[in-house]
């Protein structure tokens, strides 16, 4: 069974929020401590969404274009992908894989395009970060204010050597749920019962479904 849509909205919602980077920014991600960088990317997003009506009431190309040119380069998107599919990923082919990726990526852009609305007067609050400044590995929890009760968001980071070095997301805790190791026993589920390939095509029809229902 698939998750809450409400609360897997705000999931996505949180996620996309949280990691959305502005490319003349890039060459500042490798400096900066990993609370400024979901500070400042939180206002960067939001920024974006309340300027453009289109992509606050879900326009998809547009959504798509946002998770592209500002949310993926700030995600380790293959671990995250890698770790909710669980051991299956090690059974899949690189084909496999890259299908993997690109129907969980849209699954998380369709449910965040539907979330978009829910978007108005709401800010982020990031709290005081415990970590130490070797560690390559940390946790920063943020509030989203607005309508409504405060909705945590928790963010895990990793500090990436090499090319494109910086600090990227790979897991989000909303209200005390990890989006990982959620989808990981829904995806194991369908695993175990109809192999790599069952997900695939499980994921597939999901957002199948999603399209024509938005259409």
């Amino acid at each position: 069974m698939m998750m809450n849509r409400r609360k897997l909205g705000h999931m996505a919602m949180g996620l996309f929020a949280a990691a959305a980077l502005a490319t003349p920014f890039a060459a500042l991600a490798n400096d900066e401590a990993p609370d400024a960088l979901i500070r400042r990317l939180s206002g960067e997003i939001l920024t974006a969404i309340k300027s453009d009506p289109s992509i606050k009431t879900g326009d998809l190309p547009k959504v798509i274009a946002l998770v592209d040119q500002k949310v993926m380069p700030n995600v380790n998107f293959r671990r995250m992908t890698a770790a909710a599919v669980g051991p299956g990923w090690r059974q899949a082919t690189p084909e496999q894989q890259k299908r993997l990726q690109d129907e969980f990526k849209i699954l998380l852009v369709r449910t965040y395009a539907g979330a978009l609305n829910q978007v108005s007067d709401q800010t982020i609050q990031v709290k005081p970060l415990r970590a130490s400044p070797e560690d390559k590995d940390v946790l920063v929890r943020t509030e989203i204010l607005g309508r409504g009760d405060p909705i945590q968001l928790d963010y895990r980071l990793e500090k990436t050597p090499g090319e494109g070095a910086g600090w990227k997301i790979y897991n989000l805790n909303v209200l005390g749920v990890w989006l990982v190791e959620t989808y990981r026993g829904q995806f194991a589920q369908e695993i175990n019962a109809k192999g790599v390939d069952g997900l695939i095509e499980t994921l597939a029809a999901r957002n199948k479904a999603n399209a024509a229902a938005k259409g």
